[in-house]
């Protein structure tokens, strides 16, 4: 039996990226991270993922996974409904409702 590649990232012709929710979502974790007084780092040692990772969240580079979310708002001590609903106070002023 041969052994199968894993290839890292998304499947070739893969658009499931939303730059706008990215960055929404990234604007949340940082607003609720300062205002909580937290370093990047040590909010990336709490959740138990890298810092450089926690950038890309925060700079909307990254889209996090739902477990990542989970494991985010677990480390900033908040509900996901409080996250989720930070990010969509923030898609609203990336993106205004018509």
């Amino acid at each position: 039996m041969q052994k199968r590649t894993v290839q890292r990232g998304r499947p070739i012709g893969a658009t499931t990226f939303d730059a706008k929710l990215a960055q929404a979502f990234g604007a949340a974790v940082r607003a609720l991270r300062m205002e909580r007084n937290i370093a990047q780092e040590t909010l990336a040692n709490l959740a138990g993922i890298e810092r450089s990772h926690m950038g890309k969240v925060e700079r909307g580079e990254h889209l996090p996974t739902l477990a990542l979310v989970f494991k985010i708002a677990s480390a900033l001590e908040c509900s996901t409904a409080v996250l989720m609903t930070e990010a969509e106070s923030h898609l609203q002023t990336i993106e205004p409702q018509t």
